[in-house]
């Protein structure tokens, strides 16, 4: 069954059994209370998934299987002579629960680089597209075309047993990741490089592979690839994109589907497509001052600017955080190692410093400081990758490592069709009178 597979079988066994316990000796315990402000709100803060592979604190930003990203940065392994974690590792992370040794990592690497291959009607599907199509669109399309590649699709139509859905998922989770990178560094040289391609090198780990067939060889720009595919990997299940598959997941649609689904999500503006929205807005703020590196006070003048005119500032705040963004922090050490001297990222640190006074005045703000977009833009661009339309897509990448795991987590553990409850403001009105009950069939 493949080491990897029958370790998590192993841990899903337990887990299950644990579940199993919990709801028969507690599954009547009520666990939180729905306001009436949070179903008109986009259920804000209503706890209702269960999500195994991270766990987002207020405080502490997000935890993977309970370790932090210092944590991660200075436990997972590492490729030779680099100082960022490899995300290999972190995957074995959140789908087996413990932190991996290096020959697991090695593990995952040399199986994703077996499962690599793309079928030729993938690359022919992307090509039939318009080469200005946003490169988003062109990623999901790409995922849509692998899905003639899934097993579980396969198997459930030739009749699987119940017990055997992780199993089908776990084997499209891996193949699609490995895959991942082939069909985005595609995209990439298509719609940028001339459709001038490069070929993968079977040498590398999965995220320096990534980067050698997007075009960069630079070493530190491959542990940069290294540390962003392990921070934007996943963020616990109540966001966009991994709700959304698995929402579609629990439909029992397969891994491509799904992950078609988190794609379409993370998409949006108010998502994964803010980290475009930074760097888009600090290049219009140096093309009206007409400087490269804005002083402190000329920044604190175009954000009072920004804000009177009704929009927001790109990459501050968040729904959960109530501190900077650890993956900011992150990014702001990778930056003061590798990219001291940029004025860019100069730009961005200065940004720092000025923005959460400016918000904190306006009272309304219950967290003013930065999360992971502020500061992702300005790395890309000092190693060259300038094309702020594609940032979207390497989010993407990643975040197939957080969402395909939980995925495998959702089918071990059995979990049923996802159907919420909904209601009319109709109904809301007379239950507030006392004439209805709201919440029955």
């Amino acid at each position: 069954m493949g080491i990897l597979k029958d370790r998590f079988k192993a841990k899903a066994d337990i887990v299950v059994a644990e579940i199993k316990d919990l709801l028969k000796e507690h599954g009547n315990k009520v666990i939180g209370q729905v306001q009436l402000s949070q179903i008109y709100t986009g259920m804000r803060g209503m706890t209702g998934l269960v999500t195994e592979t991270s766990l987002l604190d207020a405080q502490d930003g997000i935890r993977f299987r309970g370790y932090s990203i210092p944590q991660l940065r200075e436990k997972l392994p590492k490729a030779p002579g680099g100082n960022e974690p490899l995300p290999e590792g972190l995957f074995y992370l959140m789908l087996i629960g413990d932190l991996p040794a290096e020959e697991d990592v090695q593990h995952i690497t040399s199986v994703w680089q077996r499962r690599s291959h793309v079928p030729n009607h993938v690359f022919a599907t992307i090509e039939a597209l318009p080469v200005n199509t946003h490169p988003m669109t062109q990623f999901v399309v790409a995922i849509m075309a692998l899905q003639t590649e899934s097993q579980f699709a396969k198997q459930y139509g030739q009749g699987m047993s119940k017990k055997d859905y992780w199993e089908a998922v776990f084997d499209d989770a891996m193949d699609l990741i490995a895959r991942l990178p082939r069909v985005a560094a595609y995209i990439y040289r298509r719609k940028y490089k001339k459709g001038e391609h490069i070929q993968p090198n079977g040498l590398l780990d999965w995220a320096g592979n990534f980067a050698h067939m997007l075009g960069y060889e630079n070493e530190e720009f491959k542990e940069l690839m290294r540390l962003y595919m392990t921070i934007h990997a996943d963020h616990e299940g109540g966001n966009v994109s991994a709700h959304a598959t698995h929402l579609v997941g629990s439909a029992l649609s397969d891994p491509y589907l799904c992950l078609a689904a988190g794609m379409n999500g993370l998409a949006g503006p108010l998502h994964g497509l803010a980290n475009q929205e930074v760097i888009k807005w600090i290049f219009e703020m140096r093309e009206e001052l007409k400087t490269e590196m804005p002083t402190k006070e000329q920044i604190a003048e175009y954000v009072k600017k920004t804000l009177s005119e009704g929009r927001v500032v790109p990459g501050y705040g968040h729904a959960v955080l109530r501190q900077t963004d650890p993956r900011f922090i992150a990014q702001m050490e990778f930056g003061k190692r590798h990219t001291p001297n940029d004025p860019l990222v100069q730009t961005v640190w200065n940004i720092y410093e000025t923005v959460p006074p400016i918000l904190q005045s306006l009272g309304k703000i219950k967290n003013p400081w930065p999360n992971v977009d502020a500061h992702s833009g300005s790395l890309l661009v000092h190693f060259g990758l300038e094309e702020y339309e594609y940032y979207t897509v390497l989010f993407g990448v990643s975040r197939s490592l957080g969402v395909l795991a939980s995925l495998c987590w959702d089918r071990a553990l059995g979990y049923p069709i996802e159907r919420p409850k909904s209601v009319t403001t109709a109904l809301v009105k007379r239950w507030l009178k006392g004439e209805d009950e709201i919440w029955g069939d």
